[in-house]
Parts: structure tokens; sequence; C-alpha cells
């Protein structure tokens, strides 16, 4: 019953929408989902920079110790 829930039809959609339309109107209705499309691309982006950098960091941390196993060898 649970399962239920989590799926939206086309149907219901719809009727969200056009329950949407009327209570915020047809000019205001687009500047709020563009807002909100701007909102879920800034947390995506958000969350993709952190595993770079951390991916980074972790590429210079292996340079660095290959450079100083490359180091040790040479003396």
């Amino acid at each position: 019953m649970t399962t239920q829930l989590l799926f939206i039809g086309t149907t219901e959609l719809l009727l969200i929408g056009g329950l949407a339309l009327l209570l915020f109107g047809g000019k205001k209705l687009p500047e709020m989902m563009r807002g909100l499309g701007q909102g879920v691309q800034s947390f995506k982006k958000g969350m993709k920079e952190p595993i770079e950098d951390a991916i980074e960091e972790d590429g210079q941390e292996e340079k660095a110790e290959c450079e100083q196993t490359e180091d040790s060898k040479t003396k």
C-alpha cells in the first residue's frame, strides 16, 4: 500500500498542474518553475564539485607519494 503512494500517474500530474495554474496564475507559474529548475541545477553542481575536489586531492596525494618513493629509490 505504501508503494502506491510513490507513483504519480498522468492524471494526477495534470490535476496538480491545473491546481497550481489556478492558484498562482499564468504569469507567476513559469517564473516559479524557472527558479525551481535553477535550484535543482545548483544543487546538482554543488553535489558534483565536492566529488571532483576529493578526486583531485587524492590524485595530488598519490602523486606526492610516488615522487617520494622515486626520490628514495634514486638515493
